[in-house]
């Protein structure tokens, strides 16, 4: 194990009272004014907008609006939420939605407590000393945004997505209802299991000493979103399965799952560029493609370990030699997104291998150089034969 140091500041009220504590909370805390910030309005179809407006209100806490998030979050609208923050004289953000808002309200954080444009201070990794004050109304299971350190964000006009990882990203506050993604629909359901299943994974497989208690952590709750994903599949109004996986969501983020291990986040960084080159590429079907296609590439730089990855997590038969075994536990875990309705061929996400190129350079340059995997580092080269063994 590897020496770490464990941060998570954020307060969670979980469980179908969740909204209940947001005008409380804030006003204990002494704001004034908040930053209500959502994606297209379906929060108000069905009738969450109306509980959180109504908290504020109750408390007495004013509030401005700005909606319109989109996934893969954009550049354009954060500088529109500093300025708007800045105007107002706002001192708290609350995002209402999933992690896409979570993200952009991260990046206008940052912007105000820096002071300089937010995707300077995204791209450069920069940390403020004091962070600017947000929370999270959750309203899907993924990307585990309302506990982690990370915040990704798209820059459209340049095709670029991009993510920087620190404390300062950290929420203050998560109210996490799970009644409120009995609504989400199938295919982003399944795109938030494979994200929250990547967020343990990508972990999991590292280049480190033995972390037994870390690995039955991360297997229990790969286990876990397993289970739910395959059953929201058949019943998406499965209170349960809703229940376990938002929590799941949250646990594999705030890096319970990674202590004493490095993270690379190899697959992501891979992911990032795709959809960041086509929007429409939903993070999770993206690294549905990737990642069984990275772990191809880069077995057998630790045959070990991806065997106990296989055996254990996607129940390859371990009486055979390690290579059939990690294989079989490719084949299997490439079923399971199936089952799921993900893609996993490049074909399926609409990438052309014409683009391959011009990608897999976004992601060199972005990383400026070859970027870090399992023991060693990825040049533009193997990122592209990466491509082609997702084919």
């Amino acid at each position: 194990m590897v020496s770490f140091t464990y941060y998570v500041p954020t307060k969670v009220f979980f469980g179908t009272d969740a909204e209940s504590h947001i005008g409380s909370f804030l006003k204990s805390k002494g704001f004034h004014k908040v930053l209500l910030h959502y994606g297209s309005g379906s929060i108000k179809k069905n009738g969450l907008y109306d509980k959180v407006t109504a908290e504020l209100q109750q408390a007495g806490i004013a509030y401005v609006e700005l909606p319109g998030v989109e996934p893969n979050p954009k550049i354009g609208l954060v500088r529109c939420g500093v300025e708007l923050c800045r105007k107002e004289g706002v001192d708290f953000l609350l995002g209402v939605g999933g992690g896409s808002v979570s993200d952009s309200c991260k990046a206008i954080a940052l912007g105000l407590a820096l002071d300089i444009d937010p995707w300077e201070a995204v791209v450069k990794n920069i940390c403020p000393e004091k962070p600017f004050p947000m929370g999270l109304v959750l309203t899907i299971a993924a990307a585990g945004s309302e506990m982690s350190n990370s915040c990704v964000i798209t820059d459209d006009e340049h095709n670029l997505k991009r993510g920087c990882n620190h404390d300062g990203n950290r929420p203050l506050v998560a109210f996490m209802n799970p009644e409120n993604t009995l609504t989400v629909p199938k295919y982003q359901t399944a795109a938030g299991t494979v994200d929250i299943m990547m967020h343990t994974m990508e972990r999991y497989l590292t280049a480190d000493p033995e972390t037994p208690l870390t690995d039955r952590l991360a297997e229990a709750l790969l286990k876990t979103v397993k289970d739910c994903g395959s059953r929201l599949a058949e019943d998406p109004k499965d209170l349960q399965a809703r229940t376990d996986l938002m929590w799941a969501s949250s646990l594999a983020h705030n890096d319970i799952t990674g202590c004493g291990r490095n993270r690379t986040f190899t697959a992501h960084k891979i992911e990032h560029d795709l959809s960041g080159v086509h929007d429409n590429i939903t993070h999770g079907a993206g690294l549905a493609v990737v990642f069984p296609a990275w772990v191809l590439h880069e077995y057998k730089k630790g045959m070990k370990r991806f065997c106990q990855w296989a055996v254990n997590i996607w129940q390859a038969n371990p009486n055979q030699d390690e290579d059939a075994v990690i294989r079989e536990g490719v084949d299997h875990m490439k079923d399971y997104f199936r089952s799921l309705g993900m893609p996993v061929t490049m074909q399926e996400l609409g990438v052309a291998p014409e683009e391959y190129d011009s990608i897999a350079e976004l992601t060199i340059a972005g990383a400026g150089g070859a970027i870090p995997s399992y023991g060693s580092k990825l040049t533009k080269e193997e990122i592209i034969e990466i491509y082609r063994l997702a084919e």
